[in-house]
């Protein structure tokens, strides 16, 4: 299957038909456990769900494919993939080092998690080569990218940051949660592990909740299939199943976030209401030539804007429009507004990654472009 084009493999990999009925969908295996054939004698090497479950083994092939990777890892949630891959990375006195640009529950997670537990946590501006270099510890473990970073859609050079994190002996994680795999190909630009929360565009539909862990280090990848098992924070089979059916289409989907974002980004730039456009496709954003370079097939479904008019402005845009609906999470086939600093990054107030109240970040969805257009600057015009 990896000499497939990738909306070829979306469809195909992981997914042969079920060889008992020819269903060319397969089945979703809701059991718990698995009879064998006397002691130790597994049927297809399933014994209990937790351990494995052809539904997620499913899905776990065909992330290893997308991302080009040798293992993937499904698990219940984003938080669920990145706390066992961390557990498998850190131990107490290691130190992590992350964008000063991420999402907020990752952040959460390092510093009041593991921080009690003994792991170091700082944060660089990693659009700086320089930057990161100098932050690096002799005890940093972990270089943790996610790009475009969440809310300022951030880009960070992956190939830059992994020589650096090679250097130091630590492993470069990125979370390919807004590029996804369509645009974005971690991996294949030096990095160790991709992370994802899979309820976002991998998903798509906004209808299940989960994350992913996938890597080529063989050493490592039995480290966090420990964790899955002894930890027990696995997707469960509708989940998973749910998972791949969104997947299979997201290579369009992707395709289409990209054109409708990217023309709402340039509708707002420069509208008097609009103090800045945070868009990585957008003329003169800073890091729009990596992003160029690293994700050539579009810029993704997300962008961010500041209202001239302050947090009150943007309170009041939130409330006032009715495609974009204000919720938070993203990557659904519908269009999202959410207020970062009350709502997806409030955990981060008082440190680094403070985000400001004039900031208002959209999950721009798949609707009829002049639809979602007409619904934006309406609110702009009732500001």
């Amino acid at each position: 299957m990896t000499d497939h084009d990738f909306a070829t493999r979306a469809i195909h990999a992981g997914q042969a038909f079920d060889p008992t009925t020819g269903a060319v969908v397969p089945p979703v295996y809701l059991t718990s456990t698995f009879v064998q054939d006397g002691v130790g004698g597994l049927r297809g090497g399933y014994e209990y769900a937790r351990a494995a479950n052809p539904t997620r083994d499913s899905l776990q092939e065909l992330l290893a494919s997308l991302e080009g990777g040798d293992r993937a890892f499904s698990f219940a949630s984003g938080l669920a993939a990145e706390d066992a891959l961390l557990r498998a990375l850190v131990k107490p006195g290691d130190h992590v080092l992350m964008g000063n640009d991420v999402y907020g529950g990752t952040h959460r997670l390092v510093r009041k998690v593991l921080g009690p537990w003994g792991v170091e946590l700082s944060t660089a501006e990693f659009g700086d080569a320089d930057a990161v270099r100098a932050a690096i510890r002799p005890n940093t473990k972990v270089v943790w990218v996610e790009t475009p970073s969440n809310p300022f859609m951030k880009v960070t050079d992956i190939e830059a940051i992994a020589e650096i994190g090679r250097a130091a002996g630590a492993v470069v994680v990125v979370d390919n949660t807004f590029a996804t795999p369509y645009l974005q190909q971690p991996l294949a630009h030096g990095a160790d592990v991709v992370v994802h929360s899979t309820t976002k565009y991998l998903g798509g539909h906004s209808d299940v909740v989960g994350g992913a862990v996938v890597l080529r280090d063989g050493e490592l990848a039995e480290q966090v299939g420990f964790l899955q098992f002894a930890a027990g924070a696995v997707s469960g089979p509708l989940d998973a199943w749910l998972t791949v059916r969104g997947i299979k289409t997201l290579a369009v989907r992707m395709d289409r976030h990209s054109q409708n974002a990217l023309a709402i980004a340039r509708a707002l730039h420069g509208h008097a209401a609009v103090e800045r456009v945070y868009y990585p496709g957008l003329e003169g954003h800073l890091g729009a030539e990596v992003a160029a370079r690293q994700m050539p097939r579009g810029a993704g479904g997300m962008l961010s804007i500041a209202l001239a008019g302050g947090e009150a402005a943007a309170l009041r845009l939130a409330g006032s429009m009715e495609l974009f609906q204000l919720a938070e999470s993203l990557g659904g086939v519908e269009s999202l507004v959410n207020h970062p600093a009350q709502m997806t990054h409030a955990s981060v107030r008082g440190t680094e990654l403070e985000v400001p109240g004039s900031l208002l970040r959209f999950s721009v969805g798949i609707e009829s472009v002049d639809d979602l257009l007409a619904d934006v600057l309406q609110g702009l015009e009732r500001l």
